[in-house]
This record gives structure tokens, C-alpha cells and sequence, in this order.
């Protein structure tokens, strides 16, 4: 069965819904890098290791997923590309 084509609307939805999982994948990295002097502010500071991995590694599916649509326009992906690798590094 084909997709059904994606009005405008929706993909502004999924693209704000992508650059979150990006801003996701980017926090727990971040948090992760600084180790011990992680806080209660930092996203993802009172998970284990595997728990950021698994967390970052399911953004990651969501990104690869909307990105390999072929209908997008002129929306900006940078951010979005630059998350995957760095989830991909992340991630092992």
C-alpha cells in the first residue's frame, strides 16, 4: 500500500518533532560528557550508561526513519544530520 502524501502542516509537525529528538540525542551526550559534574538540571543525568545509549539509539530509529521520506522541502536538516552522527558515535 502507498504512503499517503504529507500535507505542509505535517511535515512542519515532523520537522519540529525531528529537531526535539535532535535536541534529545544532543542533551544526553552532553550530559554524559560531563560525567560526574552532571546535576539535577542536566537531562539524562540519573541514567546509566546503557539506559543514554538506549535512549539515544531511539531517537536515532525516529530520525532515520523521517529522514528517508522523500517529500521534504526546503526544510533545514543540518541539525538533524549532525544528531544522527553524533548518536551513531554515541551509540557504538
Amino acid at each position: 500500500m502507498a504512503e499517503e502524501a504529507r500535507t505542509d502542516e505535517l511535515k512542519a509537525q515532523n520537522h519540529a518533532a525531528c529537531l526535539d529528538g535532535a535536541d534529545t540525542i544532543t542533551s544526553v551526550i552532553a550530559t554524559h560528557n560531563k560525567g560526574s559534574d552532571a546535576t539535577d538540571e542536566d537531562f539524562a543525568h540519573d541514567m546509566t550508561h546503557d539506559e543514554k545509549k538506549a535512549r539515544v539509539s531511539r531517537s536515532m530509529g525516529y530520525l532515520v526513519d523521517m529522514m528517508a521520506r522523500d517529500d521534504w522541502g526546503s526544510e533545514d536538516m543540518t541539525k538533524i544530520k549532525a544528531a544522527i552522527s553524533a548518536g551513531t558515535t554515541f551509540v557504538g
